[in-house]
């Protein structure tokens, strides 16, 4: 009986101090650090830990889907009316409403993690003044969340690690590497244009542009920087995809305390899709290592995975390489890939611009581009405008994500704390009226002709690629793989809205359409 009792004793002692570090963490700390916060300026909606703001913006979510703006069905063509690109109420509606009662800068919670949300470009330009490139962080919740996909790549890595890490991969992107890679962007751009042409030509024009220029863009970023082809490339592409959809799921209760715990499949599935991930490219890898061939060794030397496993530049390991392939797999495909599908869309919709850059390509390349100059690229001058449009409308990184390793002092009277989060809303910024005037929700390329910011009110509010020192590395890869495929496609084909396009924008990591991308292509010519 006296064991009992002592066991009984212990286990309730055990209890108690359980409990009161959970009472700690989930309700102690997190309303401490939101008193912190308001002693430096910052306020925001109110949270309930230790669910934070979560469950409101999950409400407000469920009612902006349900309330969808959709086209009448008495209209059998989309107008500009019909297609809103008034599209941050639609991905962010708690921001949006957020920002209607606390302004532009403001505190919410992702369970017991306070962000700052930042929607106001003069106050990102204070805090860039004052901070160096390698002294942002990444936000810890978002990179244990998402380290299935990331690891510690060059988009999560920090400090000196960061540092070390750009060192290496930066010279991949060099002009003169860029121009050796232009040859296989055309040769798969190729191959789509003969599938869509076999599509076509047994009787269905509609095609989810969508959905192929992705499956493309894969490959490109497969062969071009990783020397991959075929079945390996198709099961990393596979099995990324799969991952982002079940990170998207699982990062419902990022935050929360136990949070993977409220939705252990798709945990698991994450763990168990990035470790099959990892294994496919440390066996590329091991065969790049073991090639003795000079031949093989002169032809790929000079790509990213190449210069990343070149004896004097060898300072990341193993587990640090496959981090930096699966990041740029990722990151080089995504974002050029969504650029181009909203380009499509865009140009579906004004076909005077379709028309346009379809007589530049012309003017500037002749009417054969079965032998495309790369170097007379740069002489697209309205493509480079349409392009910037689009990364304004829809930019593909919807948010920048940084964490404070010190105080920022912002003006005189804000300091942001050490440890901060803090979300930067792109879409906000590329959508606000007093940064772009009444027309900003329209498609007007020729904002652009003679401002590289668009016209913008503020040279903080146009950021496509993040900005700072931690500005996208592979955008010059962007730009040209941008120019090399919308130039085949516009040269062979014409594109037009399906009546079966739902324009309903999300965010899946990066900003997507939700229901992919139906297009009517019809070939120029015949073949």
């Amino acid at each position: 009986m006296e064991f009992l009792a002592l066991s009984f004793a212990f286990i309730s002692t055990l209890a108690l101090i359980m409990l009161f570090k959970l009472t700690l963490s989930w309700w102690i700390f997190p309303i401490l650090t939101r008193h912190k916060l308001k002693r430096c300026g910052f306020t925001g909606p109110t949270p309930s830990f230790p669910f934070g703001n979560i469950h409101d913006m999950k409400k407000t979510t469920t009612k902006d889907n349900n309330n969808t703006n959709t086209c009448s069905d008495d209209s059998l063509e989309y107008s500009s009316n019909c297609l809103s690109h008034d599209i941050h109420r639609t991905v962010f509606p708690y921001f949006s409403r957020w920002q209607d009662s606390h302004g532009k800068v403001f505190v919410y919670w992702l369970g017991t993690e306070p962000f700052l949300y930042i929607a106001e470009p003069e106050f990102v330009k204070k805090m860039s003044s004052v901070v160096m490139a390698k002294s942002w962080g990444k936000p810890s919740v978002f990179r244990n969340d998402r380290d299935p996909m990331f690891g510690n790549g060059l988009i999560m890595v920090e400090g000196n690690d960061w540092v070390r890490h750009r060192h290496v991969v930066a010279p991949a992107f060099s002009p003169l590497n860029l121009k050796a890679m232009a040859s296989m962007m055309v040769e798969s751009t190729k191959q789509m244009i003969e599938r869509w042409s076999d599509q076509i030509n047994s009787g269905n024009m509609e095609i989810d542009v969508e959905s192929e220029i992705i499956t493309t863009a894969g490959e490109i970023i497969a062969k071009t920087s990783f020397g991959m082809k075929d079945e390996k490339a198709r099961q990393v592409f596979k099995k990324l995809r799969a991952l982002q959809m079940t990170l998207f799921k699982t990062t419902r209760y990022v935050g929360v305390p136990f949070g993977k715990c409220l939705n252990v499949k798709k945990t698991l599935e994450a763990k168990k899709l990035g470790k099959e991930i990892d294994q496919v490219l440390l066996s590329v890898i091991r065969n790049r290592k073991s090639s003795s061939s000079s031949s093989s060794k002169s032809k790929n030397e000079q790509d990213l995975l190449g210069l990343l496993l070149q004896e004097n530049r060898h300072t990341l390991t193993v587990r640090e390489l496959v981090d930096e392939c699966k990041t740029f797999f990722f990151g080089g495909h995504e974002t050029t890939a969504l650029a181009i599908t909203w380009t499509l869309l865009l140009l579906a919709e004004h076909q005077e611009w379709q028309i346009q850059l379809r007589d530049e390509i012309r003017q500037v390349l002749g009417h054969n581009i079965d032998e495309l100059d790369i170097n007379m690229l740069s002489q697209l001058k309205k493509m480079k405008w349409v392009m910037n449009e689009v990364l304004r409308l829809y930019p593909p990184a919807p948010n920048v994500q940084r964490q404070a390793r010190e105080d920022i002092k912002v003006g005189e009277n804000l300091t942001v704390p050490k440890g901060t989060n803090m979300w930067i809303d792109v879409v906000a910024m590329h959508h606000d009226t007093a940064l772009w005037g009444p027309e900003v929700n329209e498609f007007r390329p020729e904002r652009f002709k003679d401002d590289v910011n668009g016209g913008c009110k503020h040279s903080m509010g146009y950021l496509p690629f993040g900005f700072g020192g931690r500005m996208c590395v592979g955008r010059n890869l962007t730009f040209m793989e941008y120019k090399i495929v919308l130039t085949l496609l516009l040269s062979t084909f014409s594109f037009e809205l399906s009546p079966d396009y739902h324009h309903s924008p999300s965010i899946m990591l990066s900003l997507r359409p939700s229901s992919g991308l139906p297009l009517v292509v019809k070939p120029l010519h015949k073949y």
